[in-house]
């Protein structure tokens, strides 16, 4: 039977389900809620990932799990996933494979420690992220996981020949037994469109036009462009998917017209959390709308911020000031928005107003007060404190994917690992098995509580761009 038709095979409705044991915790009932989503590798005998997805086919891999009689795993679609991004900055003093080396060795944490996912950045030519190919990174993790869902965070596609996107994608969707999520974005940084000889005026079509392409050749056997940047004969991308990836798209934006484009395309919402957590909230219903508007289904958000947990809140602040400060520093160096050149770009004006903000990074008193605006919007403090913010951003934004980042800002790897062990021992368990972190409800409605993060101050109010 041809792959393609044994993979439909796979997805009809499942036959039966049996109760099995989840992370050493015995688990006693099946629900209605769960879904179908990996398959066993049809061409090995290597087992199928324990992953599972919701009900718009992303993964997820908390909660209740079965086995169908054709061998799929299902499970709850509901319970919070957490994950963790690894950021790769160089290091003064440093080799570049010795930095890469350490976060590596972050990500074989992962799945051991019980986290949900791995996601993987796309940065060039600076060192501010040290990770060209987020699919190629991601592959040498899925060779060393069975579980976890990786992720990428993001694809930059105006960088990209769409065609080999979908390439990488559906091969990564092979390798990782369809136990992956993509997110994409049209980049910021000027010195990376000037490395890949792109204009930057034409970033925001090109991300379009290239989006639809991927989403395409993911989804037609055969197909074919004609297109403003892009002509493409008719053509067939092999090895074919075996899962829907496309369906477990995700984009991540920041202005208020990169919003838009992306709801219309279909694609979740990925948020990298750099502003007062009520106006992200706002920003997030309102992409919420317009997914609805035009006719798609609005998934919960992924978030993605950094973490700092410690035993004592004085400890865990001051660690996050100390690395966070210092990613200020590497933020500027890489997009340089402290010049105000991207004021006149096309499709790029908004980051501009940004100028203002970073050209007074060099005054200590405000460079402190925007510093500790950052630490205001991250999940910062004690077991308790941080399984607390985490419960308010969920209810501010019906997040249902936390992804977390644990090293930062050039953190010693020591300190990155104590970091991770501790969020994944003391806070991870709470999210993952506690009903009040049950997604299902969506985000708040109601006015937003009093004691929401939010910062007084000028930093925050014109946002603050702090990437990933």
């Amino acid at each position: 039977m041809p792959v393609d038709a044994q993979a439909e095979e796979l997805r009809e409705p499942l036959d039966r389900l049996v109760e099995v044991a989840h992370d050493h915790r015995q688990l006693h009932h099946v629900t209605k809620h769960w879904r179908p989503l990996a398959f066993q590798n049809l061409a090995t005998s290597r087992p199928a990932p324990l992953v599972t997805t919701d009900s718009t086919g992303r993964p997820c891999d908390r909660g209740l799990r079965a086995v169908s009689s054709r061998g799929l795993i299902v499970g709850r679609e509901d319970i919070m996933k957490v994950g963790m991004s690894l950021n790769m900055l160089t290091k003064e003093g440093r080799t570049d494979a010795s930095v890469v080396g350490e976060h590596l060795a972050l990500g074989d944490l992962a799945e051991p420690l019980g986290f949900d996912s791995v996601f993987a950045l796309e940065h060039h030519f600076t060192g501010y992220a040290m990770s060209p190919s987020p699919t190629q990174l991601l592959s040498y993790i899925a060779g060393r996981t069975q579980r976890i869902t990786l992720g990428t965070a993001v694809i930059v596609l105006p960088w990209h020949d769409p065609v080999r996107v979908a390439e990488e994608i559906a091969l990564l969707d092979i390798l990782s037994h369809g136990r992956c999520v993509f997110g994409f974005g049209r980049g910021a940084a000027s010195v990376e469109y000037a490395g890949f000889r792109v204009s930057m005026e034409e970033a925001r079509p090109r991300f379009v036009e290239a989006a639809k392409i991927v989403v395409k050749a993911l989804t037609q056997e055969v197909f074919d462009w004609d297109g403003e940047f892009f002509k493409i004969p008719s053509t067939s991308i092999r090895p074919r998917p075996i899962s829907h990836p496309e369906r477990r798209f995700y984009a991540s934006s920041v202005s208020p017209e990169s919003a838009e484009i992306m709801a219309r395309l279909g694609f979740g919402l990925l948020v990298i959390m750099q502003n007062e957590w009520p106006k992200a909230a706002e920003d997030i219903r309102r992409y919420r709308a317009i997914t609805e508007s035009v006719g798609h289904t609005p998934r919960p958000p992924i978030i993605s911020t950094n973490i700092s947990v410690a035993e004592s809140r004085a400890e865990a602040h001051d660690r996050a000031a100390k690395y966070l400060a210092r990613k200020w520093d590497s933020i500027d160096a890489h997009y340089h928005f402290s010049d105000g050149h991207l004021a006149t770009v096309k499709g790029y004006e908004f980051y501009g107003g940004m100028a203002k903000t970073y050209s007074k990074m060099k005054d200590e008193a405000y460079r402190q007060k925007a510093t500790e605006f950052y630490v205001k919007i991250q999940v910062v403090g004690t077991p308790d404190d941080c399984i607390q913010q985490i419960g308010e951003l969920q209810r501010l934004t019906g997040l249902d994917h936390l992804v977390g980042e644990f090293g930062y800002g050039g953190m010693p790897h020591e300190d990155a690992q104590l970091n991770t062990r501790l969020f994944a021992q003391r806070v991870m368990p709470v999210l993952q098995r506690d009903r009040a972190f049950d997604s299902s409800g969506g985000p708040e409605t109601a006015p937003t509580p009093p004691n929401a993060r939010s910062a007084p101050g000028d930093p925050g109010r014109s946002s603050i761009f702090a990437p990933a």
